[in-house]
C-alpha cells in the first residue's frame, strides 16, 4: 500500500472516531451542561475568530484605509440578518467587497 494511502485511511479512521465518540460517551446519558454551552458558544466564536483574521492583514492607514473591508463585512451582516441566508451573506459581501476594491484602490 503506498504511503499516500495509508495516512488516508489513517485520516478516516480518525474522523469517524472523532464523529462516533459523542454518540458512544453520550448514548445512555444526558451530556454535561459544559458540552451544551461549548455547542451554543463556539460556532459565533469561530466566525467572529475568521472575521479577526481576515480584517488582521488590511492596511488601516494606507489608502483605501479598509473601506472595502468593512464595506464586504457590512454587506455580508446586513444581507444575513435581512434575509438569513448563508449563501446570499457571503456572495453580497463578497460582491460588495471585489466592487469597493476596484473602485478605490
Amino acid at each position: 500500500m503506498p504511503d499516500s494511502l495509508l495516512v488516508l485511511a489513517i485520516m478516516a479512521v480518525i474522523t469517524f472516531a472523532s464523529r462516533l465518540l459523542p454518540f458512544v460517551l453520550f448514548s445512555r446519558t444526558r451530556p454535561p451542561r459544559w458540552v451544551a454551552t461549548v455547542e451554543t458558544v463556539l460556532p459565533p466564536l469561530v466566525l467572529w475568530l475568521l472575521v479577526f483574521y481576515s480584517l488582521n492583514s488590511v492596511a488601516w492607514r494606507t489608502t483605501p484605509y479598509g473601506i472595502p473591508a468593512l464595506g464586504g463585512v457590512a454587506m455580508t451582516v446586513l444581507a444575513h440578518r435581512w434575509k438569513h441566508n448563508a449563501l446570499l451573506s457571503i456572495f453580497s459581501g463578497t460582491a460588495i467587497y471585489m466592487i469597493l476594491t476596484r473602485l478605490l484602490g
